[in-house]
């Protein structure tokens, strides 16, 4: 009899264990871990001698480990960039992702851009080309300045806001007339 309950003890055994090999090479898998982990940075951007923009955030995380390198700002990102007349412009979210081979910033949550203009953008998602200054969403956005204050989907603008194009909006927009539309 005790045989028997040895058997089944073996058998119950065998049959209890799972295959957590796919978790065990997970958690042993260090490319998975970020290289370097920055706390309270604060990195100053110049061109010949003059402050372009200063980033600053509570944790970046360094992914150039990867197959795909990226650096990851998981506490949010403050940037603030100043153009030739030392006017300064801040974006700011809860998050953000920038990825190296094609860099491309990912801004996520609570996404804002005050324009030192007194212009404001909202959105929950904002991508930026820092290479060609441009600006894109698929997600809804706010815009306010002195001649629009317009809530839209989509969004895909120059940095400065001169090229501006949307979905479909909704908002008020200030269209001046000209001398030859008036006769």
């Amino acid at each position: 009899m005790n045989e028997f309950k040895f058997f089944i003890l073996i058998c119950f055994c065998f049959f209890s264990c799972e295959d957590n090999f796919q978790e065990i090479k997970k958690i042993n898998n260090l490319d998975s871990f970020p290289i370097g982990i920055a706390e309270e940075i604060k990195l100053i951007y110049t061109d010949s001698a003059k402050v372009k923009a200063i980033l600053t955030s509570p944790v970046n995380k360094d992914y150039t480990n990867q197959n795909f390198p990226y650096s990851e700002f998981p506490n949010g990102i403050k940037i603030t960039f100043f153009d030739e007349n030392k006017n300064q412009t801040v974006v700011t979210s809860d998050y953000a992702i920038t990825y190296n081979k094609t860099n491309i910033v990912d801004l996520i949550g609570d996404v804002v851009i005050n324009i030192h203009d007194g212009s404001i953008l909202k959105t929950s998602q904002l991508f930026w080309d820092p290479e060609q200054e441009w600006l894109f969403t698929e997600e809804k956005f706010s815009f306010k300045n002195v001649d629009y204050d317009i809530i839209a989907t989509r969004l895909d603008a120059n940095r400065s806001f001169t090229i501006f194009n949307t979905g479909e909006l909704d908002g008020k927009v200030m269209i001046e007339e000209s001398e030859n539309e008036k006769k």
